[in-house]
């Protein structure tokens, strides 16, 4: 099971949250119990939500979390991205 944390240390995460938000809660509280580092973005930030609405226009609901630029959706995308990653490793 050790490669599997080695495997997951290189992984680039970026988790778009907002304040009480309880699958965002949960999401970073999930990466934390696999021991995945995040940057956590606050899109109640005025220069992080006016740079994500420019790229996401369509994306209102949080957490939105993206995996090495690639975008897994919110809580339960990232329950299926790690399962599948599980079963890469």
């Amino acid at each position: 099971m050790q490669y599997f944390f080695f495997f997951f240390v290189w992984l680039n995460i970026v988790i778009y949250t907002k304040s009480a938000c309880p699958n965002c809660v949960a999401a970073k509280q999930l990466l934390k119990s696999k021991g995945l580092r995040f940057i956590e973005s606050s899109i109640e930030d005025p220069g992080v939500r006016q740079a994500f609405e420019f790229s996401y226009p369509d994306l209102r609901q949080m957490p939105q979390i993206f995996i090495n630029d690639q975008r897994v959706g919110g809580l339960a995308g990232l329950q299926a991205a790690l399962k599948q990653l599980e079963g890469t490793a």
